[in-house]
């Protein structure tokens, strides 16, 4: 007489299946981890603004209100925000300035340009210097353009040396001809960053 039970059979575990759930989610913690951030400090950021003209070249500094960016070194992805506060432009001369902020940033209205990454392009090295590009949208005047910003970083004990030099054509953008019958100005400002970040 068999006395071995008739019950049914368990079905054969899969041996794989608890192992693939596992690497899933060590590949989403590691994902999550591997979210890096750049915390900009005003204080040790400038940015200098530079305007040729037919008769001499004009030159000026605005200054960083606030800047964050993330980004997943993996992926690419960015986010954050890179905030310079308008109505700080200057170039030395009152009465030039002044019309710079009524008629040509109308710096009362829109009192923040911003920059937004999108998009990290390259591999930003743990130590040591690396260049990259930033995709992202720079609103100016209230609109916010498609732009790509090239960006060389230089990284030592967890601190991050940010370095950009890129062209903003203004007047395609929308914003007014300072240009007069006399005195004919570039269509574009050349900008230069340096800037300090602590690395989180």
């Amino acid at each position: 007489m068999n006395m071995h039970s008739k019950g049914k059979r368990r079905p054969k575990q899969n041996g794989a299946f608890p192992l693939k759930f596992a690497l899933a989610l060590l590949a989403s913690a590691c994902t999550y981890g591997a979210d890096t951030v750049l915390a900009f400090d005003p204080a040790k950021t400038s940015i200098h603004w530079t305007l040729g003209t037919v008769l001499h070249t004009v030159h000026g500094t605005f200054q960083l209100r606030s800047g964050t960016i993330h980004f997943d070194p993996a992926t690419g992805q960015a986010s954050g925000a890179i905030v310079i506060a308008a109505p700080t432009g200057e170039s030395g001369n009152e009465s030039r300035d002044k019309k710079m902020h009524q008629s040509i940033l109308e710096s009362v209205r829109f009192p923040e340009v911003v920059f937004t990454p999108n998009k990290v392009i390259g591999a930003v090295a743990a130590e040591g210097k690396s260049t990259v590009q930033i995709q992202g949208s720079f609103q100016l005047h209230g609109t916010g353009h498609d732009f790509t910003m090239p960006v060389e970083v230089d990284i030592k004990n967890g601190q991050a040396m940010a370095a950009s030099h890129f062209s903003v054509p203004y007047i395609k953008w929308g914003l007014k001809n300072p240009s007069t019958f006399v005195l004919r100005v570039n269509d574009a400002v050349d900008i230069d960053v340096q800037a300090t970040a602590r690395l989180n």
